[in-house]
């Protein structure tokens, strides 16, 4: 590993060439020469505070000649450089990432150590509501894509002295700062342990899509639709899941926090519950609950009854289509799940302003003209509908998208195996979440393995005085709220 070297222009002549400094624009270089000494400073435009760094540079040129002539790496960062983030640093490549980082890397002539000011300031938003997790009541701010404002977000809910932000760099190009955030006395320190492993065996030139990067190298079923942890934009519920006794890794350039070691069943809780009075929270948690149900069920079964009514008791034999168009039946399901699929991927490209717009020629299109002409029946668009209104009530957008394939994995096994397929569709299904891990965390608890108490805790809402329990199946150190 290359060292600093106390000749300046050794040091200088190798940085410039190493970074491209002539070639890339954003990348300064700075000649300087203060209290007699020949000084230089790298940096990144765009990532530096100009105001911090002026008020640096006014500090070291009120020095007097020959005032560095002795202890220079002292003086310089115990009493010219007023500054609160600044280290010395020795290896060159992590000098480099630092610049590239975003830090202020300073070179004194005759000194084998460089000076890092980490005076950086990174492009970023005002933190706010985020817009798949809204409330009625509750705070309005949200994660952003910088990492500091983050980490103090989370710290300003979660003021105690064990929380740990330990710090650490994935990719070997891309350098993407990744924060590991446990509460220590909670935690469970195998568990942090193993997750520091896997961040540190993720062998990639760069993380393009930031935290989803990171849950394809965590998960060892890559084809498993179903997500492997639970992303939140909201800082409430990041330091809810801390004091439960969850990991969460907070990555940088994106808005989402990862939550690790979570079950099929807190991926259908949300915020608003919690917002609201016990009794209330808990029948919007049940009609969640029983939304998502409908979503996966309803289409396969309602198409099963319509193709077999003899199945149904004479009391229920309205169910079904009286007519059943000129496009069979399934043929009208996959056209109307494929046309929502495609329709809620043009209203994401869709500027706001023809939002409107776009809806409305949909629902003139899908809904009344296609009915108009035969190629779908009234009762299609109505269950169809109602499957989608389900999948959009569920809180995590990577579960709804997977509930959405299983529904199709359903329909498709009803059609050919008529009952039977539905029978051992579904069972198929509940096997797979049954047998699926997620960091040595069983998916389905706490229904398997079966924990009475804290099933019980999942489908009802239970007021706060009431949970003195973590949850055990995330070996907590200390277990008692």
């Amino acid at each position: 590993m290359k060292k600093v070297v106390p000749e300046l222009e050794t040091n200088v002549s190798y940085l410039k060439s190493y970074l491209g400094v002539d070639k890339s624009f954003d990348l300064i270089y700075l000649d300087l020469n203060y209290a007699g000494k020949d000084m230089a400073m790298f940096m990144v435009d765009g990532f530096v505070k100009d105001d911090v760094m002026t008020f640096i540079m006014q500090s070291l040129q009120r020095l007097q000649p020959n005032e560095l002539d002795t202890d220079t790496l002292r003086k310089l960062m115990r009493r010219d450089i007023p500054f609160i983030e600044v280290e010395e640093m020795k290896e060159m490549d992590k000098l480099v990432d630092f610049i590239l980082s975003g830090a202020t890397v300073l070179f004194v002539d005759e000194l084998d150590k460089a000076i890092i000011i980490d005076a950086r300031e990174y492009p970023a938003r005002s933190p706010e509501e985020p817009d798949l997790e809204r409330v009625v009541r509750g705070p309005r701010d949200g994660f952003v894509e910088t990492l500091v404002f983050n980490t103090a977000l989370t710290r300003r809910r979660v003021r105690d002295r064990s929380l740990r932000m330990e710090f650490t760099q994935v990719g070997r190009r891309s350098k993407t700062d990744v924060v590991i955030s446990y509460i220590e006395d909670i935690a469970d320190s195998k568990q942090v342990e193993k997750l520091k492993k896997m961040l540190d065996g993720i062998d990639t030139d760069g993380l393009p899509m930031a935290e989803k990067t990171i849950e394809e190298f965590f998960s060892d079923r890559y084809w498993n639709p179903y997500p492997a942890v639970r992303y939140t934009e909201r800082p409430d519920t990041a330091a809810s899941h801390l004091l439960e006794g969850h990991i969460i890794l907070i990555i940088d350039g994106t808005p989402s926090v990862m939550i690790t070691q979570t079950t099929y069943w807190q991926h259908l809780q949300h915020a608003e519950e919690y917002r609201q009075k016990p009794t209330v929270g808990a029948y919007l948690r049940l009609v969640r609950f029983l939304a998502i149900f409908l979503s996966l069920v309803l289409l396969p079964l309602y198409y099963l009854f319509s193709v077999q009514p003899e199945l149904l008791p004479e009391a229920y034999a309205f169910i079904g289509p009286e007519e059943f168009g000129v496009i069979p039946l399934l043929v009208q399901f996959l056209i109307v799940e494929l046309g929502l699929d495609v329709l809620r991927m043009a209203s994401i490209h869709t500027p706001s302003s023809l939002g409107t717009a776009l809806g409305l020629v949909a629902a003139i299109m899908i809904g009344d003209v296609s009915v108009e002409v035969g190629w779908f029946s009234n009762e299609v668009v109505l269950y169809i509908a109602t499957a989608a209104i389900g999948s959009y009530a569920t809180p995590s957008y990577e579960l709804g998208m997977a509930n959405r394939l299983v529904r199709l994995f359903l329909l498709f096994s009803t059609a050919v195996f008529g009952i039977s397929g539905y029978v051992i569709g579904v069972t198929v299904w509940l096997l797979f979440l049954i047998k699926m891990k997620t960091l040595d965390t069983p998916y389905f608890w706490p229904l398997v393995p079966f924990s009475w108490k804290n099933m019980r805790d999942t489908f009802i809402r239970f007021p706060y005085p009431e949970r003195h329990i973590r949850p055990p199946i995330l070996r907590p150190r200390d277990p008692d709220r």
